[in-house]
């Protein structure tokens, strides 16, 4: 038995005994109305929150910040023709360096920090929330969950290649202790809340 051998011998015998996993306690959110919960705490990050019925009203909202000689993409053909909707392939992403505003759609929001749940298969390509210079996250407003815990416990067995919570416009204060927009991504996050 070489040196190697002999000390992964000794470290499986000096194993811990197991121990059941510990168990989580029931956290619960002190605010009833999820949808006014998610919406003040997204605001007071510094997002924009706007409840519409339909994605005309989402587009009229744009269009007031969005013109057409802006470069706007989505993967959300229902914007289309106000947002370029054709797939970018991944070998295809540094032809996103110019994009104004990207419109995607999020799974669910977390009322307790104002978060969107968001995957790969809603973004299109994985740069595509931080890369544009402004980003639009459309939620159902029935599928905000209270606090992270449910937001766990939801995606926890759900299969995808890739998510991210977002929360807020791309910010940081490191620099001489001034408040910076978009350092390291979109310098406004507008979320809709449809339904």
């Amino acid at each position: 038995m070489n040196s190697r051998e002999q000390i992964l011998a000794a470290v499986s015998k000096n194993q811990p005994a197991l121990t059941p996993m510990p168990e989580v306690p029931f956290f619960q959110l002190e605010a009833t109305d999820l949808v006014e919960k998610f919406t003040q705490v997204a605001v007071s990050i510094g997002s924009g929150v706007f409840q519409v019925e339909s994605y005309e009203e989402i587009q009229e909202i744009l269009s007031n910040d969005f013109k057409i000689h802006h470069r706007i993409i989505s993967h959300v053909p229902e914007l289309a023709p106000f947002a370029d909707t054709t797939p970018l392939e991944d070998r295809h992403r540094h032809q996103l360096e110019n994009v104004d505003l990207a419109i995607v759609k999020g799974h669910f929001g977390v009322a307790e920090n104002g978060a969107s749940w968001v995957t790969e298969e809603v973004m299109g390509l994985r740069v595509v929330p931080f890369i544009c210079q402004h980003l639009a996250i459309i939620l159902p407003k029935d599928s905000i969950v209270p606090l992270m815990h449910d937001a766990y416990a939801r995606i926890g067995s759900a299969e995808y290649g890739y998510g991210v919570f977002i929360a807020g416009p791309s910010k940081t204060a490191d620099i001489e202790q001034s408040l910076v927009l978009g350092a390291h991504g979109p310098r406004t996050l507008t979320v809709f809340l449809m339904g």
